[in-house]
């Protein structure tokens, strides 16, 4: 069995491509607090993940999850093999996400859509006329 959960928040924007094939591919990186700190100080307190997803989850995830944002990650651990520019052998570890899920809420300045369906909020007016049973 190959699967990995991990809670932690983005390092950085995810980038979203298309792949020639027509699909959409999401890759971003996330820090999960280890659970027992370093005492010495010269080691990180965190692990950091690359992530990758596809589609659906890929769409999701750029348009509405950015930097700093707490996000729970069900997936898989995979491997792959590539030669770089210089002709070396590489090994990349990353986890290819079939379920991501924010944890918590967008900063008001992030510029993040609603989700469709939901009604931007409007200030209650500041006179006495105010009738909170109206329709309007």
């Amino acid at each position: 069995m190959n699967q990995i959960v991990l809670v932690g928040r983005l390092t950085r924007d995810p980038e979203l491509k298309t792949i020639p094939s027509g699909k959409n591919i999401a890759r971003f990186s996330i820090a999960v607090d280890k659970r027992f700190k370093p005492t010495n100080g010269s080691e990180p307190s965190a692990d950091f993940f690359n992530i990758s997803c596809w589609e659906k989850t890929a769409d999701y995830v750029s348009n509405y999850l950015g930097k700093g944002r707490l996000v729970s990650v069900v997936g898989r651990m995979e491997s792959r093999k590539y030669t770089d520019k210089e002709g070396a052998k590489r090994e990349v570890w990353e986890v290819t996400a079939e379920q991501v899920n924010g944890l918590d809420r967008a900063p008001e300045d992030s510029g993040s859509r609603p989700a469709s369906g939901a009604q931007p909020k409007r200030p209650a007016p500041q006179d006495d006329s105010y009738d909170p049973f109206s329709d309007d």
